[in-house]
């Protein structure tokens, strides 16, 4: 069993709200379903996920496990950009999920690589085998993969300490008058939009962004942007902190197009099996060159 405190902060918040910030380590979905089972109690009692927390209130969670799942096998093809005995590059479309979550077990990357490599690192479970780091749903471009579990904690401690350089592709709204930029606030989870982060509150997770301008268009302006931390959204939310959002990303303020411009275009690690620096980059897709081509300077 797990107890909680609601305190003062948590006036105001939902009840899945409030699990969500208290227990990070499991999924929304996961919480939701406490709640709806009757494993979560407010002062004694069974209660809504909608139910609002006037603060002080006991918080009882006694967590409850799920059918184990695993990732199966897909015979979807999939781009292989860099591989050697530790780890594999690929080339992540835009519009696939990494691995399993909420609302998607199936059509993932990771079900992909499943069928076309079989065993992968376990570090990360059953329904992420491999995976060290993420990119967005609607993000294109280079992802890794461990291999091994001596690759992914090697490959996870290069991200640790900030050794894996990661660079994207942006078109973002309006013209940056800054030939270049660094964008350090912190991000968080914007309370009010609980699908979307923030950097607009002051305080959360350290955060480093840094900017180029490669061109300037009308009403555009196309970036070459690196991150030397991986929050979620990272480069989303700044660029919106900034009034600047990704192009096509509705989700933070911009215009709403068929995806949004954002590509890993290259990074660079050390690869755990040679011990040698590799850079691995992922052409901007032809859907994001036909946009640019369609812009005016």
């Amino acid at each position: 069993m797990i107890l909680l405190k609601a305190g003062s902060v948590d006036a105001g918040k939902r009840l899945d709200h409030f699990l969500q910030d208290h227990l990070r380590d499991y999924s929304r979905s996961r919480l939701q379903s406490w709640i709806k089972d009757g494993h979560v109690l407010v002062d004694g009692a069974r209660a809504r996920a909608s139910r609002v927390l006037r603060g002080g209130e006991r918080v009882e969670v006694f967590p409850a496990d799920l059918p184990p799942l695993k990732a199966t096998p897909e015979d979807v093809p999939i781009e292989i950009l860099y591989q050697d005995e530790a780890v594999i590059a690929v080339n992540k479309p835009a519009g696939v999920v990494v691995h399993a979550g909420a609302g998607a077990h199936s059509g993932t990357l990771v079900n992909r690589l499943v069928h076309h490599f079989g065993s992968l690192s376990k570090v990360g479970g059953e329904l992420r085998p491999g995976i060290v780091h993420r990119l967005d749903r609607g993000t294109s471009g280079v992802l890794l993969v461990a291999r091994t579990d001596a690759a992914h904690r090697d490959l996870a401690g290069q991200f640790s300490s900030r050794n894996v350089e990661k660079t994207y592709l942006a078109l973002v709204e309006g013209r940056l008058s800054a030939d270049s930029g660094r964008v350090t606030k912190p991000i968080a989870r914007d309370p009010l939009r609980r699908t979307r982060m923030t950097a607009k509150l002051g305080y959360g997770r350290e955060a480093i962004t840094e900017f180029r301008v490669l061109g300037r268009y009308q009403g555009f302006t196309y970036l070459e942007v690196r991150i030397g931390t991986g929050r979620t959204h990272q480069i989303r939310a700044h660029m919106a902190s900034l009034g600047h959002p990704v192009a096509g990303d509705r989700l933070y303020g911009a215009r709403a197009r068929d995806r949004i411009f954002l590509h890993a275009w290259r990074i660079a690690f050390t690869s755990p099996a040679t011990g040698e620096r590799v850079q691995v980059e992922s052409p901007l897709p032809a859907d994001l060159r036909q946009w640019l081509n369609e812009l005016t300077i």
